[in-house]
């Protein structure tokens, strides 16, 4: 059983930064790949990225690519999702997920958070 909680999400304007973090509970974080996922209003969750256990490989969507990062700490038992250049589109619940597998599907992940609301003005 993983337990997650989401962090860092706010209120900012476009072309601002922000990092979000999603801690895990227990002691096999680092065999769990651990995804990203948003949803904005009136629409389905959607895949943003994830990343293995070792941390060694990433997947990032075509619409946050180049302005998303993800990293994880495996001594933290944390994941983080970085966003730059930040677009009012981009507001969103944003979701952190534990899985066995790095997928854009959101039944390749067991485990979810509760969420992190990031609004961003224009």
């Amino acid at each position: 059983q993983v337990q997650l909680a989401e962090s860092g999400g706010g209120l900012l304007q476009a072309g601002g930064s922000l990092r979000l973090s999603c801690a895990a509970s227990g002691r096999t974080f680092s065999r769990y790949v651990m995804g990203w996922f948003r949803q904005a209003p009136g629409k389905e969750r959607e895949f943003v990225g994830a990343i293995s256990g070792s941390g060694g490989r990433t997947s990032i969507a075509d619409s946050v690519k180049g302005r998303f990062t993800i990293s994880r700490d495996n001594v933290k038992n944390t994941v983080y999702l970085q966003k730059n250049s930040l677009k009012p589109e981009d507001t969103a619940v944003y979701y952190c997920a534990a899985g066995t597998r790095i997928t854009p599907s959101l039944n390749g992940y067991d485990y979810w958070g509760q969420g992190t609301q990031v609004t961003v003005s224009s």
